[in-house]
């Protein structure tokens, strides 16, 4: 055997006793655990206790009306605010309304709940509640109690002719609209 084949030979034994020498000094002991996770979304679940709040069949000029409802938050998830939308049509019957809009004539009084009086506490007109939603609550906790309200309609008499408004049909639809908090 040549010289350069012993150099060989002796690199070769070097590198692999090094390489058992060190790779038994980077051994350890070694444990896994896994774990399993789940994301459950919560629910926004805004309820009412009816689905006609008022019917009115044969409302007169001056005359007002009581309707009564309460809304419940049945979800797991808190609500920052309630909005009420608010549309209607009106289904003209007889004469003719010559663009007077009988929505204009329907005050809308939304009552203190607390209040066993009745306090105004806001109004408007259907008309007017139709363009401007209105923010009816502030802050509906999931688990919380019902809360109540109280609304009046009231026939404006204007103190003028009001015939035109005869046999007229007035469809109004409510829209409770909830929106959640902000999340942590």
């Amino acid at each position: 055997m040549n010289i350069k084949n012993r150099i060989m030979m002796c690199v070769v034994t070097a590198v692999l006793g090094l390489g058992l020498i060190g790779g038994g000094t980077y051994a350890y002991f070694n444990d896994t655990k896994a774990t399993q996770n789940t994301f459950a979304t919560g629910e926004l679940d805004l309820g009412i206790n009816k689905e006609t709040i008022i019917d009115i069949p044969d409302i007169i000029p001056g005359e007002t009306v009581d309707g009564k409802f309460e809304l419940t938050n049945d979800g797991t998830v808190d609500m920052s605010e309630v909005v009420l939308h608010s549309t209607y049509e009106v289904t003209d019957n007889n004469k003719a309304n010559d663009g007077d809009d009988l929505g204009e004539h329907i005050q809308v009084e939304f009552l203190d709940r607390a209040n066993e009086e009745g306090d105004v506490i806001s109004e408007t007109t259907l008309s007017e509640l139709t363009e401007n939603p209105v923010k009816i609550l502030d802050e509906f906790p999931a688990d919380s109690k019902p809360e109540q309200f109280n609304v009046q309609f009231k026939f404006v008499d204007n103190g003028e002719n009001q015939n035109h408004f005869q046999g007229n049909e007035l469809e109004l639809t409510w829209e409770f609209v909830a929106k959640q908090t902000e999340g942590k």
